[in-house]
């Protein structure tokens, strides 16, 4: 049933893929099968995933589709991204941090990079050669990025930084970090600036490759700097206005979050039909129990309203319309619901249910963060509520 709902337009009448984004998912699906799916579990013990297989991405096309032909990406839309996304999801690959490059990274970079450090750094991304991560986390700030304690100085033609990140995704891996730091540390959000480092730059040092109760296969690391030079041509946009791109790249990041999230619910419904079809209890399979199908009845409607709003955001994005709040919005309602499928589905697998080998399981414990990546529910609420009562004041 998963596999149906992301193919053919999903039967949906989603209405937003073409033939060409079909064949490109075809693709897609042939790489997560055949090189992701049989060695997902071995990297899940390992902490990370090979680099070669970045290479091998890149080969295939799925890294950064849609950077511009000039910076060595297929120029392609968005929606190729999202074709990459939902079949990661549909599989369970939480590893390679494929999203965290394209979606995060190589965007702040097109969007607000230098040329130099454009033609230096995108053709690089596409290939796989080069993996990016973003350092914005920091051990006292995380959603409220204004308490970005490290520092970079000018020094002539270049930036020196100084300062500690934490939980970098791709961490262990990166080449390019976008990192957050305070260019005027007494202008509070107006001082961060936001610059690409070179990780093989002296004083780039990354730290253990931190334990995590899920997404085990993607790399997680303490990044230190120490004196790391960066060229004033590697800072994104003006000094100081690290802060507004964050916003204006938020709403990307958190429609990712949806598209992936989303997906893994409606997997996890077709995981649970099929495995409820099968499985006996009392002379009867537990899908024949009306609380079997009262429970999945109300998920899959629920799943599939917010599929729509999903694929509605989707179509804002593509016309540059998605607003801040829309995107908080998307994201509070479909990750909520991502871990409520995740978990109603998972009970009806009994003990197998707590067994790492069955998806449902893995699932479950991968669910947990997505309250919590791309700003915290909390902070949704509070982005929404403003919104909300902005026309009283």
């Amino acid at each position: 049933m998963a596999d149906a709902d992301l193919r053919n337009d999903g039967g949906l009448g989603r209405g937003i893929f073409n033939g060409e984004h079909e064949q490109f998912r075809d693709t897609v699906r042939r790489f997560v099968e055949d090189e992701l799916v049989p060695h997902h579990a071995e990297w899940e013990k390992l902490g990370v995933v090979p680099r070669e297989i970045w290479l091998r991405a890149g080969e295939v096309g799925i890294l950064c589709p849609n950077i511009p032909e000039e910076y060595g990406g297929f120029g392609a839309d968005w929606l190729y991204n999202v074709v990459i996304i939902e079949e990661l999801a549909r599989a369970g690959i939480t590893g390679p941090g494929f999203m965290v490059h394209s979606e995060m990274v190589a965007p702040y970079i097109l969007a607000f990079g230098s040329e130099a450090l454009k033609l230096k750094a995108l053709p690089k991304m596409v290939s796989g050669e080069w993996i990016g991560a973003l350092g914005l986390t920091e051990p006292g700030a995380g959603s409220d990025v204004k308490e970005i304690r490290t520092r970079a100085v000018r020094e002539g033609d270049d930036y020196v930084l100084n300062g500690q990140k934490v939980y970098i995704s791709n961490g262990q891996l990166c080449d390019i970090m976008v990192c957050a730091a305070k260019t005027d540390p007494a202008a509070g959000a107006k001082g961060v600036s936001m610059i690409a480092i070179e990780t093989d730059q002296p004083g780039f040092k990354r730290g253990r490759n931190l334990e995590k109760i899920g997404l085990k296969a993607q790399d997680t690391s303490e990044i230190f700097l120490e004196d790391v030079r960066a060229p004033v041509e590697n800072r994104l946009g003006e000094e100081g206005r690290g802060f507004s791109m964050m916003m204006t790249k938020l709403a990307q990041e958190r429609l990712t979050q949806a598209v992936r999230s989303i997906c893994v619910a409606e997997a996890a419904i077709g995981w649970t039909v099929d495995y409820t079809s099968e499985r006996k209890a009392f002379g009867h399979t537990i899908a024949d129990f009306q609380n079997t199908q009262f429970v999945l009845a109300d998920l899959s409607a629920e799943v599939l309203a917010s599929r729509v709003f999903t694929d509605w955001c989707i179509k804002r994005f593509l016309a540059g319309e998605l607003t801040g709040v829309e995107a908080a919005k998307v994201k509070l309602v479909v990750t909520n619901l991502h871990v409520k499928v995740v978990d109603q589905c998972l009970q009806f697998f009994g003990g197998y249910g707590y067994m790492t080998e069955y998806p449902i399981a893995r699932a479950y414990i991968d669910a947990r963060i997505v309250r919590i990546a791309g700003g915290a529910a909390e902070v949704m609420k509070q982005i929404i509520g403003r919104d909300l009562f902005a026309h009283k004041k």
